[in-house]
């Protein structure tokens, strides 16, 4: 058995296959080798081809710069970039080796014809795939958490960072413990000295206090409404990830089985009898 083949069938996506099919579709795979830290796709690149992981690593990644997500790290025996090849859109992610890597690929009509011919591999590509979706929509919804916030950030005025930084302060145990404190001085002075700048009932402490209650308010809302802001921005943006995340899974899932039915209805209109 050939090296193409033992890959092949140490993969669950191709266990089905007997001596003769692994053999047909060993014939057809082309190997590549990448360098570490070697880009093996970009995001947005084309995509013709189905990545078999012979030996080595491979990180997939989403976004660049500081906006840059590892969604997955795989490894021998694994593959990759089934993604395109279904539903024909560009690179959705970039590959790049983690260390020397010995790649196998598959063309896209390759992997078709396989599909094709095993129905129960399109359930098993559909259950990998929804798998890495949903863990690429939970590690995007967490991005696109941070990354709201920081344009957000981005956006504030010196006023309205001082507002925050107030309102954050005002709600805080600290402040309680300091107004606190002040307070019992303030009194104890105008009990204990004989000269007396607020004497019982503190008329003068409780104008201090009534102002600065006065001033937090208004501040405290303004920090409110925006963080009401934020949080629709972020639910909005968390929304449309998962909805396009959930639109290209049922795409892909049409595709089979719409391909997976129409061999059913070959089938079947093969073994009709003839009068």
């Amino acid at each position: 058995m050939s090296t193409g083949e033992q890959l092949l069938a140490n993969i669950p996506l191709f266990e089905s296959l007997t001596e003769e099919q692994l053999r047909v579709l060993a014939s057809r795979l082309e190997e590549h080798t990448a360098e570490t830290g070697e880009v093996i796709f970009k995001q947005g690149d084309e995509g013709a081809r189905l990545f078999l992981i012979a030996d080595g690593a491979v990180e997939i990644t989403y976004g660049e710069g500081p906006a840059k997500v590892s969604l997955a790290r795989l490894f021998t025996g694994q593959y990759f970039g089934e993604l395109s090849v279904f539903d024909h859109a560009p690179r959705s992610a970039t590959a790049i080796a983690m260390k020397p890597t010995q790649l196998m690929t598959l063309d896209a009509e390759d992997v078709m014809d396989f599909v094709n011919q095993n129905p129960a591999a399109a359930l098993r590509i559909i259950g990998e795939m929804s798998e890495r979706l949903r863990q690429t929509n939970e590690l995007m919804s967490r991005q696109v958490s941070r990354n709201v916030l920081a344009e957000e950030e981005e956006r504030l005025t010196f006023g309205q960072r001082i507002a925050d930084k107030v309102a954050a302060f005002g709600g805080s145990w600290p402040f309680i413990f300091i107004a606190s404190i002040g307070m019992i001085i303030w009194m104890a002075i105008n009990v204990v000295l004989a000269t007396k700048f607020d004497p019982y009932p503190f008329i003068l402490l409780n104008l201090v206090l009534s102002s600065v209650a006065a001033l937090q308010a208004p501040i405290i809302m303004m920090s409110q409404n925006r963080q009401a802001s934020k949080d629709k921005m972020e639910i909005t943006a968390l929304m449309r990830t998962q909805a396009e995340l959930l639109a290209r899974l049922t795409y892909l899932e049409r595709s089979l089985l719409k391909k997976d039915g129409a061999k059913s209805q070959l089938g079947l209109v093969t073994t009709l009898p003839v009068d």
